[in-house]
């Protein structure tokens, strides 16, 4: 492993690189929860609070390094002598030489420059303060290195764009026409009189701004308010006329307005002695009316009020990575850890639209990020998750699918970002899973009875068809015939998520794949395509409501008449049967529904949905191991096997195991032989990573005589889009992250640690190894053939990490309520060290559980010795696990640690 990249400088994931200005596309999340930004090591990247409202100009990954537009600081010494602080310049030769450095941490970064030749050393800070500010602040200090005055004129350059994404291309000029500009002491505001939509023109309210001061509060000389001002005809932001031809603007700014803005301005010349510094302070920011920028810039028009808020900036992000506070005896991994552990939160607030990576989409979450990103929530405050629980249920659709779009505001929900016909298969199993995982950390069943409403819109029966009676005026929740709106218990909504997958089957009986499953890339098997892997988890998840039902606390619940249909026994064989039935249910529920309620016994009900699991898993173990040694997951439009030796062509993906182990479908003996398959076929030695399918265009093993078997390039367009990318990345052969780490916690799960432990280690090991992976301390979206990370921040895959750490790996999870601490270590976790521990808060408790293990043993070869609470020992009743009753949690101090020891040996 090897990292060249950066090292880091504190135990809070602060670090420092020499050389991370020579990968453009590196970058950073600024953000709190009104402005999202992206920063580069050359201050490239855009600003913005929505897709309707970008202050920089949207930019994408290629961008970063193909884009002139960047935040930047010129000085003019003369004409001889014109320096670009951040390093973005048509001299290329003095950007060589400038001495470049980037510090950077939760969320902040710092870069400096020193040119000998010049003189001069920048030092530029950026962030975004917590709190309710939509600015970023930009902070530049320009110290003189020399040991002779130098006198220069300073000018900031921000080019604006200040309008809708969608005009980046679309009507680009037409909307700079709608530009008014208006000038001010300390900068420029910018208002477009309207938001430009050919659908529906709308008036404008939102305001862009810049405003800029030296270190004694004074605002410029001189504003530079267009880029063809500022820049003269050439329009080139590298060289701009108005600096390397020291030009002043307009006395007269005739022709100002429907022009395309710049935040440029001119301070006065200033001679710095030897050794001195000044500094200049921007903010840039949008806000959603008039805003007094006087009264903004007075918030950081001192070096000590600019400190003020960076430190509690940092602060707030650091208190956010500590939640879950890991000591694992490897400084590197516990810092690279914090990154992780913020993830979640970066998507809250950025979705997947609002990185260079992410760019697709017009903001918001999506379903499956929304429930996976609430299981990094849950572990560290529950309480405040169940509120959100609740809420989301409500995006639930009475025919089993659900919006797929989740807004900022609660209850804002849309089917689809881009008004598509089109379900994936698997959202149905997550909300299941997340909250399970709420119940099992609070004992809290009571919150499968809270109500909640049923999302509705123009499409029904999964998309299959149109309701074109539905209009707007309707809204966007389920009524019943009497026009009452209609609301469900949070039970009757997993019910109807999963029993409607139950009976919606393709021709071997496995769940229907539809529009894609956790695999977007699975889109183009829409008419016939099956999900094995899926079909799984819905069976796994039938058995966990079965299990809720028997100790939910009722004998009776009352769920909508209409869900009677799909509680009907028959043999589970009958494909048509099943067909009929769901149409039944479909028919019933198209429109609106009865508003009667049936009652139900939990016990009796308990009973069939564990049948009905049980029939599924048989299913599977029955017609889909293969004899190669593991499970085939799908079937694409031609109801063809995916996985497996298809034509001489060995088939396997991992997403096809992972389910079947987690779900128990696949047996200890089966395991054994799955996992020597995925070292065989899906491990990649050369990157270390586990890919997530074979090639399915060449030969993936040899005859016995040692030759490839041969196979014609295909590209799997009756599967999905996935198999016409280049293999290795993204959906199609790539190292993803988050079908790894399912695959870690799978292992744990059926008491595979060493193995589990091997996958989830083996993601840190490609992220830390920066020679290949050349990426910022974080957890990608995966790694592609190469070994590059891709899409940085914005994962799922992080949630998943964090929950497999501490729940499988340190063990330490809820059991109904109770703490369960059942540690599931590798003995290569112990290689530095004989104590590992992991701190975090359960039942309102801060709790800090550390193991000792002198004889640094692994799992299955070391017993639970000893089990100290605040330093007085606690009963063993079992040696390999310990249960801590809720009530004895809830009698800890709440304002210190308390201390768990846990002696291995």
């Amino acid at each position: 492993m090897e990292n060249n990249l950066y090292n880091f400088t504190d135990d809070s994931g602060s670090f420092k690189s020499f050389c991370a200005h020579k990968i453009k596309s590196l970058y950073l999340p600024l953000c709190n929860e009104l402005l999202m930004s992206s920063v580069s090591a050359d201050l490239h990247g855009d600003i913005k609070s929505g897709q309707n409202s970008f202050l920089l100009e949207p930019v994408s990954r290629i961008n970063l390094s193909l884009s002139r537009a960047s935040r930047n600081f010129w000085v003019y010494i003369n004409q001889d002598k014109i320096w670009s602080a951040t390093g973005v310049s048509k001299n290329l030769k003095q950007i060589q030489q400038d001495k470049f450095t980037l510090e950077a941490g939760q969320l902040w970064q710092r870069i400096s420059r020193e040119n000998r030749n010049i003189g001069l050393k920048s030092t530029i800070l950026s962030f975004v303060p917590a709190g309710h500010d939509a600015l970023e602040v930009m902070q530049v200090e320009i110290t003189n290195v020399s040991a002779r005055k130098i006198s220069f004129i300073p000018y900031t350059a921000i080019p604006l764009y200040a309008r809708s994404a969608d005009n980046l291309r679309d009507h680009r000029h037409v909307t700079s026409l709608l530009t008014r500009i208006k000038e001010e002491k300390y900068g420029m505001k910018i208002k477009p009189t309207l938001l430009f939509d050919e659908s529906g023109h709308r008036p404008n309210n939102t305001v862009y701004y810049v405003a800029a001061c030296d270190q004694k509060g004074r605002g410029p000389q001189y504003i530079y308010p267009t880029q063809e001002i500022f820049c003269g005809e050439s329009g080139d932001l590298e060289f701009p006329e108005a600096v390397f031809e020291n030009k002043l603007p307009p006395v007269q700014k005739t022709f100002l307005q429907g022009k395309e803005p710049m935040g440029a301005m001119r301070f006065a010349k200033i001679t710095l002695p030897a050794k001195a510094r000044v500094t200049y302070t921007m903010i840039m920011g949008i806000a959603q009316e008039d805003c007094n920028l006087s009264r903004l810039i007075r918030k950081f028009n001192q070096r000590a009020k600019v400190n003020t808020h960076f430190e509690k900036t940092r602060k707030f992000w650091q208190g956010q990575s500590r939640l879950i506070e890991v000591d694992s005896g490897n400084k590197h991994f516990d810092n690279w850890l914090r990154w992780v552990s913020i993830q979640p939160v970066l998507r809250k607030i950025f979705g997947c639209s609002f990185l260079p990576d992410f760019d697709y989409g017009k903001g918001g979450r999506g379903w499956r990020d929304l429930w996976q990103d609430c299981l990094g929530l849950i572990l560290n405050n529950p309480q405040a998750v169940r509120p959100l629980l609740i809420n989301n249920f409500c995006g639930v659709k009475i025919d089993g699918s659900n919006a797929t779009i989740i807004g900022k505001k609660p209850g804002e929900f849309i089917a689809d970002r881009n008004n598509l016909s089109r379900v994936w298969m698997d959202h149905g199993a997550w909300p299941l899973i997340t909250l399970d995982l709420y119940i099992q950390e609070t004992a809290d069943l009571g919150i499968l009875f809270a109500p909640a409403t049923y999302f509705r819109n123009h499409q029904v029966n999964r998309a299959s068809g149109i309701d074109y009676r539905w209009s707007p005026e309707y809204g966007n929740r389920l009524k019943t015939k009497s026009g009452k709106i209609y609301s469900g218990t949070v039970l009757e909504h997993l019910l109807v998520q999963n029993l409607v997958q139950f009976y919606n089957v393709g021709a071997h009986n496995h769940v229907r794949l539809e529009g894609a499953d956790w695999n977007d890339g699975l889109d183009m098997a829409k008419e016939h395509g099956e999900s094995v892997a899926f079909s799984s988890m819905y069976a796994q998840n039938l058995s966990t409501l079965a299990q809720l039902l028997l100790k939910c606390g009722r004998k009776e619940l009352e769920v909508a008449e209409e869900l009677k249909i799909l509680l009907t026994d028959f043999d589970y064989r009958d494909i048509a049967q099943k067909h009929k039935l769901l149409e039944r249910y479909f028919s019933k529920t198209k429109e609106n529904l009865s508003g009667k309620k049936i009652r139900l016994e939990a016990a009796a009900l308990s009973r069939i949905l564990s049948k009905k699991s049980l029939w599924m898993k048989k299913h599977i173990q029955k017609s889909e191991w293969l004899r190669e040694g593991f499970f085939n997951g799908y079937y694409d439009n031609r109801k063809n096997r995916v996985d497996g030796k298809i034509k001489n062509l060995l088939q396997m993906t991992l997403a096809s195991q992972v389910f079947p182990i987690m779900s128990g479908v696949a047996s200890p003996g089966q395991i054994k032989k799955i996992l020597a398959n995925v070292y065989r076929y899906l491990y990649d030695e050369s990157v270390g990573g586990i890919r997530l399918n074979t090639d399915f265009s060449r030969a993936s093993f040899k005859t016995s005589s040692g030759i490839p078997l041969k196979a014609g390039k295909k590209e799997q367009q009756d599967l999905g889009r996935a198999f016409s990318f280049v293999y290795g990345d993204k959906e199609n052969g790539a190292v993803f992250s988050h079908m790894v780490v399912m695959f870690a916690y799978a292992l744990y799960k059926q008491g595979y640690s060493q193995e589990g432990w091997w996958a989830l280690s083996s993601l840190y090991k490609m992220a830390a190894n920066t020679a290949r992976s050349r990426i910022y301390p974080c957890l990608p979206e995966y790694f592609d053939l190469t070994g590059r990370g891709m899409y940085s921040y914005l994962t799922g895959s992080a949630s998943w990490f964090a929950l497999t750490l501490l729940t499988q790996s340190f063990g330490v999870r809820g059991l109904d309520g109770d703490l369960l601490i059942e540690p599931k270590f590798s003995a290569e976790q112990f290689k530095s060290t004989d104590k590992l521990s992991i701190s975090r808060v359960f039942a309102d408790r801060n709790l800090k559980i550390v193991f000792l293990n002198p004889k640094r043993l692994g799992a299955g070869k070391y017993r639970i010795q000893r089990f100290l609470l605040n330093a007085e020992q606690f009963p063993i009743e079992e040696n390999t696990r310990i249960i801590v009753p809720r009530e004895v949690i809830t009698s800890l101090p709440k304002q210190k640690f308390n201390i768990i020891e846990v002696h291995l040996g």
